[in-house]
């Protein structure tokens, strides 16, 4: 099941980045102190970054090296991120089937945690999209006409 969520999530993800297109190289890359991490790109990289810090760090163990925002100049650069995010996610999903509720340890900042990989998937995901919101929103303030990227469209 996990599988076919993550699904509908790369298809509104994929809505999204197609808009993103349509946004210029300099509005993409202008900060907004209202909006969390600033700008769109910021916004994308740390999308992507959570992915990896709890699904390829904290679930499957694999020692990641999160870069600064900087070394992210174009859509590009958040596409290739995210096509390692896409491969975590097909680790995991293999890793865990059929234990989904099953509990597990994880390390965050020191401390073990005892969560299910369906919390971390969700976790992961709804993390996404309020982001996602928060990119359509600066977007808006920018003067663009956000799509829907909604998973029912």
């Amino acid at each position: 099941m996990l599988k076919e969520q993550y699904d509908f999530i790369l298809s509104s993800r994929n809505t999204l980045l197609n808009y993103i297109k349509g946004i210029s190289e300099q509005d993409f890359l202008t900060n907004n102190s209202s909006f969390g991490r600033g700008s769109i790109r910021n916004l994308l990289v740390h999308i992507g970054q959570t992915y990896c810090a709890w699904i390829g760090e904290r679930a499957l163990g694999i020692e990641q090296k999160f870069l600064p925002f900087e070394k992210y100049q174009t859509l590009k650069d958040c596409q290739s991120y995210f096509d390692q995010v896409d491969e975590y996610i097909g680790l995991f999903i293999e890793k865990f089937k059929g234990i989904e509720l099953q509990e597990i340890e994880i390390h965050r900042n020191g401390e073990i945690l005892t969560v299910n990989p369906l919390q971390l998937f969700t976790h992961v995901i709804t993390h996404e999209f309020h982001h996602k919101g928060q990119i359509m929103s600066l977007s808006r303030h920018l003067g663009y006409i956000p799509v829907d990227a909604d998973i029912i469209r």
